[in-house]
């Protein structure tokens, strides 16, 4: 009999034996289920991260590119006022051309005095005033004319 309980005893310790190896083995298996799910929590975060990078880039890149687009946006208006006023410019002078020339045909053709001056002489500080005016108004669309071509070529 003693050794049936000789044989159980062994049994029994070769069995405690095994629980106590598939014990550390399922505490090694859940140690490595919970970093695996730590490391797989970790890649989501990055995957995440690294995606929210690359739309702040984009978001970046296009607000740059809308800056860009508004400061070209601003040069276009200054220089479409400037071809406008340069242009308004240029009809006056043009207007004023044809007075200046109706004005001198008008004096040229008259031959009578009118009071104690003649026409001529009644007309002459008009047109040289008209004449101070075409050629301000020439230099100043000559100096408008260069700006925006100037201004064109920094868009």
């Amino acid at each position: 009999m003693k050794i049936h309980h000789c044989n159980t005893l062994q049994h029994t310790a070769t069995h405690c034996n095994t629980l106590h190896h598939t014990a550390s083995h399922c505490i090694t298996l859940h140690h490595t289920a919970t970093h695996c799910n730590t490391l797989q929590h970790t890649a989501l975060h990055c995957n995440t991260l690294h995606h929210t990078a690359i739309l702040c880039n984009t978001l970046q890149h296009m607000a740059t590119h809308c800056n860009t687009l508004q400061h070209t946006a601003t040069q276009c208006n200054t220089l479409q006022h400037t071809a406008t006023h340069c242009i308004t410019l240029q009809h006056t002078a043009s207007h004023c051309n044809t007075l200046h020339t109706y004005i001198y045909t008008t004096v040229s053709q008259v031959s009578a005095p009118l009071s104690c001056t003649s026409s001529e002489d009644l007309l002459q500080p008009h047109t040289a005033t008209h004449c101070n005016t075409l050629q301000h108004t020439a230099t100043h669309c000559n100096t408008l004319q260069h700006t925006a071509t100037h201004a064109h070529i920094y868009i």
